[in-house]
């Protein structure tokens, strides 16, 4: 099936824009799985960094379809997931690990040993160790061939959140423990029964690690993402709205968009 888009390059990214949420969804799962062939006819397996939230969610069930009338198998592919919160069980329904049980891993062949998602239980004082030990184990299976990102409204990709570190700094993040942003808390609210109940803290993948993937693909929908989006893709570059520092690795960036998302752009 053919899907109408237009194509448009903001900041040396190129951008897709397709009419609704569920197009853009099918244009970035054609996107994964030419990846997956590439990287699986190149070293014979692919490595992808995954996100979650609802905007994957639709994403997830294509890959899953695709697996179930044995289009695609996951047992050559490892995956990294961006974030998790903390401190929380994975059999907690709220975990992104529970998340990606019941959308993907769950749904298809992929080994246990290669799903990895950062670990709620870990106690506070070995966090940083596991962090550390979280981008060494992607730097060892050679780095990621696709990261899928989501934009948050305040900007944030995983949960590397707003700052005011300079840019050269926040290029740098590593992965780690951060405080939630309060628009991040207050997106949360509903899942959690109230922005009280929020967890506020959280692991998160660096902006390290993302930049360095070998391609990066971003999916935004919806109106309430389009002030996030356009500021990202024509504003400077800066740590207080940190989707914006895709900039730095334009040529390996591609931007799918549904027209609500795309509306703030010129």
């Amino acid at each position: 099936m053919s899907i109408p888009f237009r194509e448009s390059d903001y900041s040396g990214m190129k951008v897709l824009v397709v009419p609704d949420a569920w197009q853009a969804s099918l244009i970035a799962v054609e996107s994964i799985l030419k990846v997956i062939q590439s990287a699986q006819d190149e070293r014979g397996r692919a490595v992808l960094g995954l996100a979650t939230g609802s905007t994957p969610e639709t994403v997830y069930a294509h890959l899953v379809e695709r697996h179930r009338t044995g289009f695609l198998s996951f047992q050559n592919i490892t995956t990294y997931n961006l974030d998790e919160y903390y401190p929380i069980s994975p059999l907690d329904p709220k975990s992104y690990r529970s998340y990606m049980h019941r959308h993907l891993f769950s749904h298809v062949d992929i080994a246990p040993h290669r799903a990895h998602v950062l670990d709620g239980t870990v106690p506070e004082a070995y966090v940083a160790e596991h962090a550390a030990q979280f981008d060494h184990w992607i730097e060892a299976d050679g780095g990621l061939d696709v990261q899928l990102l989501g934009i948050g409204r305040n900007g944030h990709v995983g949960f590397n959140e707003p700052t005011d570190l300079p840019v050269e700094q926040a290029l740098r993040l590593a992965t780690r423990l951060v405080e939630l942003h309060m628009i991040t808390r207050a997106d949360a609210a509903r899942e959690f029964g109230g922005v009280d109940h929020v967890i506020p803290r959280a692991l998160t993948v660096g902006v390290a690690s993302i930049l360095a993937a070998r391609s990066i693909l971003m999916i935004a929908t919806g109106a309430h993402k389009a002030e996030a989006v356009a500021c990202a893709l024509n504003g400077p570059m800066t740590a207080e709205l940190p989707a914006s520092l895709l900039q730095t690795v334009a040529d390996k960036v591609t931007w799918v968009l549904d027209e609500p998302a795309a509306q703030g752009l010129p």
